[in-house]
């Protein structure tokens, strides 16, 4: 039985093998085929990617490059700034709050004195919101609004001018503006010593400059000097049914001395009001102030209403220096107003004031605005660490509004002053004002009075 079995599994394996042999190999023959296929695929897709890339970009793909890349967000001084990629065109937000509180110990001089009483308080100096910036590279513009001022709580338009600045060194300007005429009215209301501007020069600008004043003209500047000159009009809010003010400034500087160890400025600015506006054949004008915080609305410094005005003159002269952490300013000023039938009236005054920075900060000069900047300081004010920087200044001015028949007062203040810089953006102020106004009337009364006053100022500006 063995010896049959042996032979049939013998020829069970040839024959397998007979079989399996051409299967195998017909196996073997079609993965080739498969292969050989798939490389001729692969080698035809090369051509056609390499094909593609050799050919020109379609216009949609060129017109998807040429795009404007995407504009970016910028925090000037904590500004917020929208700007097109390339920084030619920019619009920012700006704003500042100037909130002040303060009160007046206050002794009239007699029953005839007016006012009889200062009222403490609060007052929203300044609450300014708008929109400044750049369009084309080389046009500024801005449009801004203030609810606060000497009497706060009606919104008014505070700027709204366009500026030309496509020539270095020159810049040409119009609309409702700031005009910078005098050293203190050209140094910004965030970077002044004290929290209101000396009498003497209040006075000046009230004239035909200063704030939300419409004016045209152009400034010019390098590291030495600065000179700039304007047409002037009426300010925001003017009646122009009535006849309109116009009249001229004109501001030059020199500074001799300017390095990283400080700058002395030397200028000189003249007024010229031509007209004083209002209805016809009425030309008249009015020189007052308030003593040098803006709480009680009311002044003792006034010469009333001056009739037949021909034209109004101020001549004025200015110096300031500063030496690491010490800064000193000061400007004089004459006034002379032209009357018709009348004899011409003369005024002076000036200023003089000095600060320290005890926290080892300075005041830098601007060559933009011919005028020194405000302190920022090296260790802002942080829970647990820097101090901010602080600043003591004392200032006294003087200013005469008496000559002929007009009775309008001399006054004089000393002014202490501390401010403490939190960061570049906030400040805190402490003034404290004692003054006095020697008056009398046409019939010879005694109508002056003396003052104490402390304020104290919260700001923030961006």
């Amino acid at each position: 039985m063995s010896i049959r079995i042996v032979p049939v599994l013998g020829a069970l394996g040839l024959a397998g093998a007979v079989v399996g042999n051409p299967l195998q190999a017909h196996a073997q023959a079609a993965t080739e085929a498969q292969l050989s296929s798939l490389q001729r695929q692969i080698s035809a897709l090369e051509k056609q990617v390499k094909a593609l890339k050799s050919r020109p970009a379609p216009v949609a793909v060129k017109a998807q490059k040429a795009a404007e890349p995407v504009p970016y967000l910028k925090m000037p001084g904590n500004r917020p700034t929208f700007c097109t990629a390339d920084g030619a065109n920019c619009i920012g937000i700006t704003g500042r709050l100037h909130f002040d509180v303060g009160g007046y110990s206050y002794s009239p001089n007699s029953a005839a004195t007016a006012p009889q009483a200062m009222r403490n308080g609060v007052n929203a100096r300044r609450a300014r919101i708008g929109l400044v910036g750049t369009f084309a590279r080389d046009w500024d513009f801005g449009v801004v609004l203030d609810g606060g001022g000497s009497q706060d709580g009606t919104a008014t338009l505070n700027n709204a001018y366009v500026a030309y600045k496509g020539i270095k060194g020159l810049v040409i300007e119009g609309g409702y503006m700031d005009v910078p005429y005098t050293l203190d009215e050209a140094t910004s209301s965030n970077n002044i010593t004290f929290m209101e501007r000396a009498t003497p020069q209040v006075l000046a600008t009230d004239i035909g400059a200063g704030d939300n004043r419409a004016a045209f003209g152009a400034r010019a500047f390098d590291k030495w000097w600065w000179a700039g000159a304007y047409l002037t009009g009426p300010t925001t809010g003017y009646d122009h049914a009535t006849r309109v003010p116009y009249g001229m400034t004109a501001r030059a500087v020199v500074v001799p001395f300017n390095n990283s160890n400080g700058a002395l400025l030397i200028g000189g600015d003249v007024l010229y009001q031509f007209d004083t506006g209002g209805a016809p054949n009425v030309n008249q004008l009015r020189l007052r102030d308030r003593p040098e915080i803006r709480i009680d609305p009311t002044r003792i410094l006034d010469t009333g209403t001056l009739n037949d005005v021909e034209h109004a003159r101020v001549l004025s002269a200015e110096l300031a220096a500063s030496f690491g952490s010490f800064y000193l300013q000061g400007e004089y000023f004459d006034y002379n107003v032209g009357r018709r039938a009348l004899s011409d009236l003369h005024f002076n005054g000036g200023y003089v004031q000095a600060s320290y920075v005890l926290t080892g900060e300075s005041r830098k000069y601007s060559t933009s605005s011919g005028s020194f900047g405000g302190i920022k300081p090296k260790n802002p004010f942080t829970p647990g660490g820097g101090w901010g920087a602080w600043e003591i200044a004392a200032r006294y001015s003087t200013v005469n509004l008496n000559d002929a028949n007009v009775f309008g007062g001399k006054q004089s203040n000393l002014t202490l002053g501390l401010n403490w810089y939190v960061n570049e953006n906030m400040r805190f102020m402490l003034n404290w004002i004692n003054g006095r106004v020697e008056k009398r009337n046409v019939a010879g009364v005694d109508t002056g009075a003396s003052y104490n006053a402390v304020a104290m100022r919260a700001q923030v500006a961006f």
